[in-house]
């Protein structure tokens, strides 16, 4: 069976001077300090369009999603996401799962995985893992929240998702 991999990244610094929500995973975070994006800065699901996208050789989300582009200021990531798989889908493509690592302090991932896992899941049609990692005070990290995402695709002609 023919399959394809692909990996994604993505960071955003925290912005204490936005009047915006931060949201991970398409979950929102009421009193947590947003982070600086043209979109909604939703690393998690910028990560997974990164992964797919790159999987099928579609590009990534900066070519597809320009910050230039002020038609995607604010834009929902989950919706993005979901154009990225309707775009993989005409291409001929189907995820098959995507595995994510997002790397924070605050907040705690775990208490929200699985409503993350289901928003992701939807938007590409298929499983999505979700795990939080914490910088354990390693200098640098802590001024933003960063996600690495990995795709498996495969042609929808073999049976994909």
């Amino acid at each position: 069976m023919l399959q394809r991999v692909g990996q994604g990244f993505d960071v955003h610094r925290f912005d204490d001077s936005s009047d915006r929500m931060l949201v991970l995973g398409g979950v929102a975070f009421p009193g947590m300090v947003p982070l600086r994006g043209h979109s909604d800065a939703d690393v998690i699901a910028h990560a997974c369009t990164d992964a797919i996208l790159g999987a099928a050789g579609l590009g990534d989300i900066g070519a597809m999603f320009p910050d230039t582009d002020s038609e995607v200021a604010g834009a929902d990531s989950l919706s993005m996401l979901a154009a990225a798989a309707s775009r993989l889908a005409e291409a001929g493509w189907a995820v098959t799962n995507i595995d994510c690592t997002v790397i924070c302090d605050e907040p705690k991932i775990a208490p929200n995985r699985d409503e993350m896992q289901q928003n992701l899941g939807r938007a590409v049609q298929a499983p999505v893992s979700v795990k939080g990692k914490r910088t354990e005070g390693v200098a640098g990290l802590g001024g933003g929240i960063q996600c690495h995402a990995i795709a498996m695709i495969q042609p929808v002609s073999e049976g994909g998702v």
